[in-house]
Order: structure tokens, then C-alpha cells, then sequence
């Protein structure tokens, strides 16, 4: 098992979803203070959201991590007023947050054809300058990748995840018997009969304590809130990670993960969510999944048989609890009918909202 999860490690090791890098706009052209030229201003440092790249990508081709603009062109006798100088753009996946390197947020690029400037180019020599030109603005600059999915999978290892990802869509992850199967998140799509997709993230399993950073808890967790909404995915046997941790019933799961969401960022907890309930093949499975809905549906009366640390603030509404099977397909068609299901409703709900709000503007500019 351990040598098992060590070559996984090796082979997905490498991805990145986040890169410090230094940009540098252009240092501006000289001026001609005999004449009263002005030089070109330097080029600007850009960042360009693009399908199809990755950070690693990036690194691989960027090793020095250095992205430099042009420098802006002289003023000359033939030329008085200088040419800006070469804009550099950086191609980045989409889904990037960039801050600098103190933390303050600089911007986010979501859709292909996003831009942020996060180096500017020098002015040019001119009178105002003596006509010295200035050098361009120097940073460095985080990227964060935080994954775009309309539905994210959260359960801790050996849950099933990576199998039901497999069964929904079209996606072909790491499947294996031990834990830590996946190592980076997977991404997938649903496909519909009328050719609707709906995208669906498949998050390494998370631990006891991932809120804390425990694990990798925050470089999966943050995948999380950009999702538009949550999956459970919660073995009907229960879990244990290893000989050396306690056993947690299914519902003392379900109690954990949404404690883990909610400790990290606590409005995760609010983002609607379904509880796919997972190895419905298993042996007694039947009989322990009407212990679980009992549970579920009278969740402080078994509440006071739980360690209290496990408890978080308050649970969590789902919109549909869905037995499947990974293995048989049991219980999947139904399950990609409640994901669209849901997310169409949630949609009809900001469209309304969008709309209220629009009257209530036009209302309000005619008073």
C-alpha cells in the first residue's frame, strides 16, 4: 500500500497550482533634450487567462520565473517621440488569483481572454524628468490556482471518489484500493442527451484536521470555493484512514467533513450540496443505510452519542441524498439527474434575484 501511494506520488507530484513569479516592466526610452524629445514608455507586464495552460507549463517553459517587458525606444532626430516599448504577456490557466507578495489582491482571470496588468513600463525621458526616462514597475507576484467546476467532490480517502467521477463522466483517474488514490484534482464533465455539460472536480481526500492544513488540507481545500456547488461523497461502511486512527461510522463522517469545510471558510457551508452515499454493494449495506437516513433526518438525537469535537456549528441542509454504487452503477443516472437538477434551480434563483435587482435600480433612478 505504501509503495503503492509513493509511485502516485511520483507521477502526480509534479503538479502545480500555485508559482511565484517576477515581472518587470520596461524601463522607458531616453529623452532628447536638445530637440525636446520624448522616449517611448516601457513595455507593460500582462497576464492572459488561456484554456489548455498550467502553471507547470509555465515553469517547465519559464524556469527563471522571469517575465521582463521591452524597453521604450529613444527619442531621436528622426524619430522625436520614442516607440513604446514590447508588451510582455504571460499565458495563465484559468481560475488564477493574483496577489503580490505582501497578500494584497491584485485580481482574478476566470475566462479565457481575461487580462491584468501587473507590471507597468517607465515613462519616457521628457522635461518633466530632465529627460531621464524612469525604469518600469518591479514585482513579484503569486498565482493561485483555485479550480472552476460547477461541482466539487468532497469525502475523505477511499470513499469512491475517483470511481464515481468515472461513472458520471468521461474523466479516466487513478483508480486504486488505497487511500490516497488521487493526488490532484481531476477534472470531468457530465454530458447530457441535449448536449448540456456539467463540469465536476474530484479533490484529493481530505483528513482530520485538512482545515488546519493538516495533510495538504489547504491546497485541496481551496479548490472547494470556487465551485459552484458541493457532492459528498461518504462510504455506507464507514472510514478509517489507517490502524493507527479511529473508525468513523457514515454519519460521523458526513459530521467531520462539513466541520473540516466549515473550519477552513465557513460560507463553503452555505454553498448548496447533495450527499452521494457510496458502496451501496457492500454487504448490509441496506441496513446501514436506514440507520444513516434515521440519523440524517433526526440529527440531534444521535448527535449526544457523538464526541463533541466532531460536531460542527450547524449541518448541513442536503438538497438530495442519493444511495449509489460506484461498482454496479447502481443509482448513478439518478444521481446525474439530481446534479443537474440542482444547479438549474440554483441558476433560476440568481436569475430572479439578477432580475429583482435590476427592477429595483430602474425603480429607484426614476424617484
Amino acid at each position: 500500500m505504501v509503495r503503492g501511494s509513493r509511485a502516485l506520488l511520483r507521477k502526480y507530484g509534479n503538479f502545480i497550482d500555485d508559482l511565484r513569479i517576477y515581472v518587470k516592466g520596461g524601463t522607458g526610452g531616453m529623452g532628447h533634450p536638445r530637440l525636446g524629445g520624448e522616449g517611448g514608455r516601457g513595455g507593460d507586464v500582462w497576464l492572459m487567462a488561456k484554456e489548455k495552460t498550467t502553471l507547470k507549463r509555465i515553469k517547465d517553459r519559464f524556469p527563471q520565473k522571469r517575465f521582463v517587458a521591452g524597453a521604450g525606444v529613444n527619442s531621436s532626430v528622426r524619430a522625436l517621440k520614442g516607440e513604446k516599448g514590447t508588451d510582455c504577456e504571460v499565458d495563465v490557466p484559468l481560475g488564477i488569483s493574483v496577489t503580490s507578495c505582501d497578500g494584497k489582491q491584485i485580481g482574478e482571470l476566470n475566462k479565457a481572454g481575461d487580462r491584468i496588468l501587473v507590471a507597468r513600463g517607465g515613462i519616457g525621458g521628457c522635461l518633466v524628468t530632465n529627460f531621464l526616462p524612469l525604469k518600469g514597475q518591479i514585482q513579484t507576484i503569486h498565482l493561485d490556482l483555485k479550480l472552476l467546476a460547477d461541482v466539487g467532490l468532497v469525502g475523505f480517502p477511499n470513499a469512491g471518489k475517483s470511481s464515481l467521477l468515472s461513472k458520471i463522466s468521461h474523466a479516466k483517474p487513478q483508480i486504486a484500493d488505497y487511500p490516497f488514490t488521487t493526488v490532484k484534482p481531476e477534472l470531468g464533465k457530465i454530458m447530457y442527451p441535449d448536449y448540456k455539460q456539467i463540469s465536476v472536480a474530484d479533490l484529493p481526500g481530505l483528513i482530520e484536521g485538512a482545515h488546519a492544513n493538516k495533510g495538504m488540507g489547504h491546497k485541496f481545500l481551496k479548490h472547494v470555493e470556487r465551485t459552484k456547488q458541493l457532492l459528498f461523497v461518504v462510504d455506507i461502511s464507514g472510514f478509517r484512514l489507517s490502524s493507527k486512527t479511529r473508525f468513523r461510522t457514515a454519519f460521523e463522517t458526513i459530521l467531520l467533513l462539513i466541520q473540516e469545510i466549515e473550519l477552513y471558510k465557513e460560507q463553503l457551508r452555505r454553498k448548496p450540496a447533495l450527499l452521494a452515499i457510496n458502496k451501496m454493494d457492500l454487504p448490509n449495506a441496506q441496513d446501514s443505510l436506514k440507520e444513516l437516513m434515521k440519523q440524517l433526518q433526526n440529527p440531534q438525537d444521535s448527535l449526544c452519542l457523538v464526541e463533541k469535537e466532531l460536531i460542527p456549528t450547524c449541518t448541513i441542509d442536503f438538497k438530495d441524498i442519493i444511495p449509489v454504487s460506484a461498482h454496479t452503477g447502481e443509482g448513478i443516472e439518478e444521481l446525474k439527474t439530481c446534479i443537474r437538477k440542482s444547479l438549474d434551480e440554483e441558476a433560476e434563483k440568481e436569475n430572479e434575484e439578477y432580475q429583482k435587482e435590476k427592477l429595483r435600480i430602474l425603480q429607484t433612478s426614476e424617484v
